[in-house]
């Protein structure tokens, strides 16, 4: 009888728990970056197959991200333009990087593929100047003489939106051209004196794709996923160099991440002689007090899988993890800025 009822006793437990709800799985809310759309959309996909914790992130740009973290309407934001350290300080706000990568100028030429242009910064000023205005400009043929170019006016495609990947692309601009500097200057969005715009990387891409003639710039994933033609770019070792991981990692390399309050580094014009020049980082911005405490601590454990295992994720799709010694300082960051960071 006692034999009874103790199996009825686990049998019915068994039962009982067969339909208790599942711990609730985590839904971290984040926002920013198209820059780094393809790579974090790609973690939380894993991390969600991995823990069941759900990242849902919106690609509207980097300028969009900061305001919706600033708002307190999302638990991380994503920016490739890095805010200062005052800046964080007022909104309560600490960042760190994630991913490496290259913004890279893209272009629709008929019979001109891949990698067979070649710009200097000041030449891509000019063209986005309107100073340069067709692809049979002496200034383009002098630096490609052995290309077929044709005698068709440059269609100039920039972004609309607030963009780290324009934040980054004005600020080699501004180096690499004093005019450019002087008219234009740099930031997430600038007073374009030509060309129109697209939104995001995506609406870059796409704009460039179905456009004769056209000419604009975006993140190096686009550049694999939509198979655009791109030009290299001469570094300030006066190289022409292809965007790769391993010019990407060469720039990011040739930085004082250490010795940098929160961060704050801005990777373009790297001295380093096989550096491509564009390269650029994606931040990410948590605040310091969480406003939703679980949240926080999933959006960490994210972020440690992303830094950690998610790292061959990042290699596959074009971008450059970040060394292990940066890997460790940024874990360390958490743990001196961040309540629930460690």
């Amino acid at each position: 009888m006692n034999r009874i009822l103790v199996w009825t006793a686990a049998a019915t437990l068994a039962a009982l728990s067969m339909f208790a709800p599942p711990a609730r799985a985590a839904e971290v809310r984040g926002a920013g970056s198209t820059f780094a759309y393809p790579i974090i959309w790609k973690w939380a996909e894993a991390f969600r197959e991995r823990t069941g914790h759900i990242v849902g992130y919106q690609s509207v740009g980097s300028s969009a991200g900061v305001n919706r973290i600033k708002d307190g309407v999302v638990d991380f934001g994503a920016s490739d333009k890095p805010l200062k350290p005052e800046e964080l300080e007022k909104y309560g706000l600490g960042q760190f990087p994630i991913v490496f990568g290259g913004v890279v100028p893209v272009f629709n030429v008929d019979g001109v593929g891949p990698g067979q242009l070649r710009f200097t910064g000041a030449l891509l000023a000019d063209i986005y100047l309107g100073k340069v205005t067709t692809w049979s400009d002496p200034a383009i043929r002098a630096l490609n003489p052995d290309v077929k170019l044709p005698n068709a006016k440059i269609v100039v495609v920039h972004r609309s939106d607030g963009s780290g990947t324009t934040f980054n692309w004005v600020s080699y601009l501004a180096k690499a051209s004093p005019e450019w500097k002087q008219q234009v200057g740099e930031g997430s969005a600038v007073a374009w004196p030509v060309g129109y715009g697209a939104r995001g990387n995506e609406g870059v891409s796409t704009e460039v794709k179905r456009v004769p003639n056209a000419i604009g710039y975006v993140e190096y994933t686009y550049v694999v996923q939509v198979k655009l033609a791109y030009g290299l770019v001469q570094n300030r070792a006066g190289k022409f160099i292809a965007p790769s991981a391993a010019a990407f990692q060469a720039a990011a390399l040739s930085f004082d991440w250490a010795g940098a309050k929160d961060f704050f580094v801005v990777i373009t014009d790297s001295p380093a002689e096989d550096a491509y020049p564009i390269a650029a980082t994606t931040f990410a911005l948590m605040y310091r007090e969480p406003k939703v405490p679980a949240n926080s601590q999933a959006a960490f454990e994210f972020w440690r899988f992303a830094l950690g295992e998610g790292e061959k994720f990042a290699s596959e799709l074009g971008y450059v993890p970040l060394p292990p010694a940066l890997v460790q300082q940024v874990k360390d960051y958490w743990a001196r800025t961040f309540k629930g960071g460690a």
